[in-house]
């Protein structure tokens, strides 16, 4: 590989908030860029009020170049997460419960990447728990993350 394209990827892993590791290892894998990144109400540590902890904040406005989302769980309102979180994220919207099915998570997803104008293909997914591990494969998004690997050890 060219070294200027290895220097592009290594600047663009650092614009999502990625390793170099990572980042090649998601394209190559699904042959594109990463244009957006679904972070779930559990990733980003939302409680009530609904702020994302400093460290984490800190992280998101380091991103550049790219979508970021939240996938909220309820109690939470996906407004609210929005209306506290501007400056660092910029959808938000109700995340697949575990009751639903396969199919609606399915459609959930790809919903929201439209909503979001991105491709679902291209979006990086970052979870903390079981059920959001397998909305990368559900909905055919880019991989999955999770959070403690994106986010380090902060709290």
């Amino acid at each position: 590989m060219p070294l200027e394209v290895v220097r592009y990827r290594m600047k663009r892993a650092a614009e999502l908030g990625l390793d170099y590791r990572t980042y090649a290892g998601v394209r190559a894998s699904t042959g594109r860029d990463i244009v957006a990144v679904l972070f779930s109400s559990n990733a980003l540590r939302l409680l009530r009020p609904p702020e994302i902890p400093a460290a984490r904040f800190r992280k998101l406005a380091a991103t550049e170049n790219c979508g970021r989302l939240a996938a909220v769980h309820l109690p939470i309102d996906p407004e609210d997460v929005l209306r506290v979180n501007r400056d660092v994220l910029d959808h938000a919207l109700r995340a697949p419960t575990a009751f639903d099915s396969w199919s609606e998570t399915r459609r959930r997803l790809i919903a929201f990447a439209r909503e979001a104008r991105v491709p679902a293909d291209a979006v990086l997914v970052v979870g903390e728990t079981p059920p959001e591990t397998e909305w990368c494969a559900t909905a055919r998004m880019a991989g999955y993350l999770p959070a403690d690997r994106y986010f380090g050890a902060t709290p």
